[in-house]
């Protein structure tokens, strides 16, 4: 369910468009130390030209190579590599790794422009594919679902962009914001404050006016968002961590000192009626003990707790909410 195999599925279909043919590869088995997991995905297109990755290389540059020598498969079908050491070795499969995909041709666009309309409305998609016929269908989907393959049948999952909502626009919200569109997150940001909001160049990031806690109610966080207070104001932060706590939110951050956020959870607790649970889900100081003391630095680990928590949610393992920078 990963944002860049949307992106994937973007870039097939824009190529299918401007009259290419594409070939779609998916990993469904993996054995030893495999570069990518089970469902990553690959579209290669008539000319060699790739989107996506299924190793770290060499396996791509055979796909690329059979595609080039009019290599054309009619239905879905099966591809090994790596099934011996001399192989893998070749391959670049590390640890004698073994990749096992499933290699389609993009003949039908119609369920790429499903799932992306889907997904971009924050859905999770299940899509099966019949390798005996190219069939198609598409389903909705749930978090505890995993990618399926019997052999026969290949149900892999489409889920929409994580994506982080930052309160305040000053310095260390615009180093928050580089590199989390570096790590493919949908970046938004609220600042109400126009001395802040309307000076600021956003690179990779969405401003979004109004004030917080109104953003944050009409956002509808689900499972696949991240909210971070950094104005160290508490007329703004709280009020959207009022709302965050209460939300879907995988991850809710607050900037701030130990004390600061004691005194922060009491507030929370006696005025706005917020729950031990709720109050437990708060990550302040926010981040990870780095020792960090820049705002490149903070920002470093903020992102760092922000993927360790996004990785527990995907892997289904709890991860302790209590962190400081």
């Amino acid at each position: 369910m990963e944002s860049l195999d949307l992106r994937v599925l973007n870039d097939a279909l824009e190529w299918r468009r401007a009259g290419h043919a594409v070939t779609l590869v998916t990993v469904v088995e993996t054995w030893g130390s495999a570069p990518r997991p089970p469902g990553a995905l690959l579209a290669v297109r008539d000319d060699g030209v790739v989107s996506g990755s299924v190793s770290g290389g060499c396996v791509e540059d055979d796909l690329i190579a059979r595609v080039k020598a009019g290599e054309r498969t009619g239905l879905p079908a099966m591809i090994a590599y790596g099934v011996t050491k001399e192989e893998a070795a070749r391959f670049g499969l590390p640890c004698g790794g073994t990749l096992r995909l499933v290699q389609e041709p993009l003949a039908d666009i119609a369920w790429v422009e499903q799932v992306l309309a889907r997904t971009a409305a924050h859905e999770l998609v299940a899509r099966t594919l019949v390798l005996a016929t190219g069939e198609v269908t598409l389903t909705g989907a749930s978090r505890d679902d995993v990618m399926k393959f019997d052999g026969s049948r290949l149900t892999t999952l489409f889920g929409p962009r994580w994506r982080l909502l930052l309160i305040g626009a000053g310095q260390l919200s615009q180093a928050v914001a580089q590199v989390a569109a570096l790590l493919d997150f949908e970046v938004l940001v609220c600042d109400p404050r126009e001395e802040y909001a309307s000076t600021l160049a956003w690179t990779g990031a969405t401003h979004v006016p109004g004030m917080p806690d109104d953003v944050v109610r009409e956002m509808k966080p689900d499972a696949h968002t991240a909210i971070v207070a950094l104005t160290h104001d508490p007329k703004l932060d709280d009020m959207a961590l009022i709302e965050a706590l209460r939300s879907q939110a995988f991850y809710v951050g607050a900037l701030g000192s130990s004390r600061n956020q004691a005194a922060r959870k009491q507030r929370l607790a006696e005025h706005f009626d917020l729950t031990e649970a709720e109050l437990d889900r708060l990550h302040g100081p926010v981040g990870l003990k780095l020792g960090a003391k820049t705002p490149a630095e903070i920002a470093v680990s903020i992102a760092a707790q922000i993927v360790e928590r996004k990785n527990a949610v995907s892997a289904g393992a709890p991860v302790a909410a209590g962190c400081a920078v």
